[in-house]
């Protein structure tokens, strides 16, 4: 493991520290089951927080492998075999389990991303311990994770499709095409070599980018592509998700951050996107707000559910708030455009994120007030700041 001490020279001493305190935070975090999501206190245990999230603690597992850290890897191979022990016999990876009351949830309309980041961190994990054939182990979970994941899968144009409030974005109302699902979706598929990966791609990108030069071989996308193009101005992001005749221009931040860094863009227009999020300040004060234009209650997309706990309201949680860990991604995909000086700067605000209230670590911040929300010692905070600095320093990537 390096020495978080001779980390950083010119970024400066919030860098370093931020670096040492997630080390930590993510030790703190680990039970013997592996990673759970926040730290304990009797508000995350009360909210289930006190668990081991499939989509939480394979994320956090990237962190942790690339950290070298023998703990933090230990307790990521530990978090990921917890997961196959409680998957489904359909082969869904559950959206929490808590190990020490043998409890498995789901979720209301079910959670499509934990077998999706479940998937990418196997692999992850075999990139830098191939000598133990991880993946190998696993090989049985792995093909029922697949076979549940093509279930879900649109057999003519090959994208994921899942209900309403069935990923990461819980209190959103995207349903159909999911622009972040089915981007995890095109790079599990390469991570895994499956076939149909490049007929993911293409109709990926006619679906959710209907301004594309490309003509869709399938006759509905086609209809659905001039439907939705006579009816929107055009714009350099993809579409937050498409369906039967309604779809979402609210800017899913996240979703687009994920399709550029996984290639699902040409160079070109990843670098257009990124500069549009710039002039969009999806940066301030904190990388990144997730959503740009939130769905306000006078919207035809607006749900009674997201007042649920006055928590998902403009500019908050997942309706435009602003999450810490996302902004790992964005700093990854800073690195990966050749964007490195800029980079540096957005993993400075990041550090600046985790370390308001005396280093809290917190879930979430409000998107245009900045003040701090949700649990406190958010894990993934931790471990998407170890996988950035990585990804700037020696130019590791997700794939």
């Amino acid at each position: 493991m390096d020495n978080p001490e001779s980390l950083v020279t010119t970024e400066g001493d919030l860098i370093q520290g931020c670096y040492s305190r997630s080390l930590q935070l993510l030790k703190n975090n680990s039970t013997p089951d592996g990673i759970i999501a926040c730290a304990r206190s009797k508000k995350a245990v009360d909210r289930s927080y006190a668990s081991i999230f499939g989509r939480d603690a394979a994320i956090c597992s990237l962190g942790m492998i690339v950290s070298k850290d023998q703990e933090l890897v230990h307790h990521a191979k530990t978090s990921i075999l917890t997961l196959a022990q409680y998957q489904a016999r359909n082969g869904q990876i559950p959206k929490y389990v808590k190990p020490e009351l043998r409890e498995v949830d789901f979720w209301y309309s079910g959670c499509i991303d934990a077998t999706l980041w479940w998937l990418i961190a196997i692999n992850f994990y075999d990139r830098f311990f191939p000598e133990e054939r991880f993946s190998e182990e696993l090989r049985p979970a792995t093909d029922r994770a697949l076979n549940w994941l093509f279930c879900q899968e649109h057999q003519g144009v090959f994208l994921l499709q899942q209900n309403e409030a069935s990923d990461w974005a819980d209190i959103m109302p995207r349903s159909g095409f999911v622009l972040y699902s089915n981007a995890l979706w095109y790079h599990v598929k390469k991570l895994y070599k499956i076939s149909t990966a490049d007929r993911t791609k293409r109709y990926f990108k006619t679906i959710f980018f209907p301004f594309d030069k490309a003509i869709a071989e399938d006759r509905r996308v086609r209809i659905l592509m001039h439907y939705i193009r006579n009816r929107m101005r055009r714009s350099d992001f993809y579409l937050s998700f498409v369906n039967f005749s309604f779809w979402g221009e609210e800017i899913d931040v996240f979703g687009n951050i994920l399709s550029a860094l996984f290639g699902l863009a040409y160079t070109s227009k990843a670098s257009r996107m990124a500069d549009a999020m710039f002039n969009l300040k999806i940066h301030q004060p904190y990388p990144v707000k997730v959503v740009h234009d939130p769905i306000r209650e006078d919207s035809p997309f607006w749900r009674p559910y997201m007042r649920r706990h006055r928590q998902n309201l403009p500019y908050q949680y997942h309706n435009g708030g602003i999450w810490p860990f996302v902004g790992g991604f964005w700093v990854m995909l800073l690195a990966k455009l050749g964007k490195k000086e800029l980079a540096w700067k957005e993993l400075e605000r990041f550090a600046g994120a985790n370390k308001v209230n005396n280093w809290e670590f917190n879930e979430w911040f409000h998107g245009i007030t900045g003040k701090p929300m949700g649990m406190t010692g958010q894990s993934w905070n931790a471990a998407t700041f170890i996988l950035a600095f990585h990804a700037l320093r020696d130019d590791i990537h997700l794939s």
